[in-house]
């Protein structure tokens, strides 16, 4: 999707991670001409303890047992180079209505309108069926030209032939919809795994799209 360079990579260190501005208007988002990383999933997908343990720091992200605990667009600012955004849970939230309209209405203006996005990462529980919510924003993302790559969270919770059978499950709803299957990461907040990998991910990315940038 990025045309990645075939290149060694050294683990990749987290030395900063700090945050910077929560809105709910993509107008208001940082000015910086630098690239960020956007990460959204259903709500109770484990979105902040994956944040926290890509980051190394066990409360820069909220986490809370009941859904629907971050309702605004979070930008932190990592090794001052790259921002993470954290943003709201789509699907069930034990919030209004008219706020779940406007969670629905910022979140796509965020993805629409915000140029400095480079990739979008879209969580998904790997304890559960391929869910219609996280198959239709991941179409929408698709028609909309959005880099996106998925995060299969919890699996930890797991056994090893549990989650290989339900990753493949998904693998074999996705390729109803895409040429292949796009890229993907397996991981647990609880521990490490997947860390690394997605951290070099982005990594790789941002020395690619680093022109764009200067």
């Amino acid at each position: 999707m990025f045309g990645l360079k075939n290149e060694t990579y050294k683990s990749v260190k987290i030395n900063s991670a700090n945050f910077i501005i929560s809105n709910t208007d993509v107008d208001r988002c940082p000015k910086d001409t630098i690239q960020e990383y956007a990460f959204i999933g259903r709500s109770n997908v484990g979105k902040s303890s994956l944040i926290n343990a890509l980051t190394n720091h066990k409360k820069l992200a909220k986490t809370s047992g009941k859904p629907g605990k971050t309702q605004l667009i979070n930008h932190f600012k990592i090794n001052d180079s790259w921002f993470l955004v954290d943003l709201p849970g789509y699907g069930y939230a034990q919030v209004s209505k008219t706020k779940r309209k406007t969670f629905q209405s910022f979140i796509k203006d965020y993805f629409l309108k915000r140029e400095q996005l480079v990739c979008s990462f879209v969580l998904v529980d790997s304890r559960h069926l391929p869910q219609k919510i996280d198959l239709e924003f991941m179409q929408f993302l698709g028609e909309n030209g959005i880099p996106f790559a998925i995060i299969f969270t919890k699996a930890d919770k797991l056994g090893s032939s549990t989650l290989n059978k339900n990753i493949t499950k998904y693998k074999k709803e996705l390729l109803k919809f895409w040429e292949q299957v796009p890229t993907h990461f397996i991981t647990s907040s609880e521990t490490d795994m997947g860390r690394d990998e997605v951290l070099k991910f982005i990594d790789e990315v941002n020395i690619n799209v680093a022109d764009k940038f200067k």
